[in-house]
């Protein structure tokens, strides 16, 4: 008898304990999180070294281990840096913060192989391969 009444007991506080911590008042609502793509002032703030540029609402960034390592074939020109922002970080499309203005973007001609967004800048002779910095 004192064992079922134990047992009993412990049941009861399982179920109550369980119902009581529930929260019943949020049955039927969704949260929804929206990630967005980092900007010029997070990027900076965690490398204030960092070398981007903004182009078509996202940051690229250069001196990425793994797409340095890539073998690329320059593609079709897409965009050309028209300002330079070295001073803050509010950034605009074809701004960059190390890029010299003039400097083009070219689309990679692997870009179905290499499935990341990666464009190409020629400037002062060279090529240096740039990734973009996008959520998802």
């Amino acid at each position: 008898m004192k064992v079922s009444r134990l047992f009993l007991g412990l049941v009861m506080f399982v179920l109550l304990t369980a119902v009581g911590c529930s929260n019943s008042s949020d049955k039927g609502k969704v949260e929804v999180h929206e990630t967005e793509n980092p900007n010029a002032e997070e990027v900076l703030k965690l490398d204030p070294e960092a070398d981007i540029f903004q182009f078509n609402g996202v940051i690229y960034q250069t001196g990425i281990d793994w797409v340095e390592e890539l073998t690329l074939t320059k593609g079709e020109q897409v965009g050309e840096i028209k300002t330079k922002n070295d001073t803050d970080t509010n950034f605009k499309d074809e701004m960059s913060n190390k890029l010299p203005v003039g400097a083009k973007v070219f689309s990679v001609k692997e870009k179905e192989e290499i499935g990341g967004p990666i464009v190409l800048v020629e400037s002062e002779g060279k090529l240096y391969k740039y990734y973009g910095l996008v959520e998802g």
